[in-house]
């Protein structure tokens, strides 16, 4: 796995968790040698550790990475601008951001990557990658890295404000040190399955400012 990208500031986790990432590379090469796909392509398997992790604002936890061709970008819930359709998850967050911020945006693709780049928003998602067409094939292998990571955020960050959706993402309240779980906004996930149960009018994204203004910080511009 292409770790040349990561940011220095992650040193310290990728260092402790350095053979189990080595186990980690391992069962990946196994998999593709069996003809496997497995998304997102290898540069992009520790984008979201391109961010300084000194400056992570928000945490918006997914589960895994997209399972279909060119949607996986290594950014949760992100795909590229060229995607012809923006997921159903992503098109209701979008819709709920809309319904909280009424004229102030326009979604006309579904890149995070200005979330990412210019809001310091870590998208990150649980399982760093995944098996094409099968959801959740590698979480096993990857919460534990994950979890690490939840933690080294809330260590060298503690004023990062973790946006949890969806019973999977609640589970990490957990993770957190217990002086961290005053920054959790936490609501029913944006899926179709779900989102008319508590995601739509939940006024998350308002929340999450709110949180980040009492920390003296400045407020997202959710502005993709």
């Amino acid at each position: 796995m292409d770790t040349s990208k990561v940011h220095p500031s992650w040193a310290p986790l990728f260092e402790a968790q350095k053979v189990r990432l080595g186990k980690i590379d391992r069962k990946l090469k196994a998999i593709r040698d069996e003809g496997a796909t497995i998304y997102p392509k290898e540069a992009d398997i520790f984008r979201v550790f391109e961010m300084d992790a000194t400056k992570v604002k928000v945490l918006i936890l997914g589960q895994d990475p997209y399972i279909s061709p060119n949607q996986a970008m290594g950014l949760s819930f992100s795909v590229p601008a060229t995607t012809s359709a923006i997921p159903p998850s992503l098109q209701n967050i979008f819709k709920e951001l809309k319904d909280e911020y009424p004229n102030a945006y326009t979604f006309k693709h579904g890149d995070l990557t200005r979330w990412f780049e210019a809001e310091h928003i870590c998208l990150l998602n649980a399982s760093l990658t995944v098996t094409a067409g099968k959801s959740g094939s590698h979480m096993a292998m990857w919460q534990r890295f994950t979890d690490n990571a939840i933690r080294f955020i809330a260590n060298v960050r503690p004023d990062t404000v973790f946006l949890l959706m969806g019973s999977y993402a609640k589970s990490k309240i957990d993770v957190l040190p217990q002086e961290c779980r005053a920054n959790v906004v936490a609501c029913v996930h944006p899926s179709p399955l779900s989102a008319y149960h508590g995601f739509f009018k939940s006024d998350v994204f308002r929340k999450v400012n709110q949180k980040l203004e009492v920390r003296g910080t400045s407020p997202v511009c959710w502005q993709n």
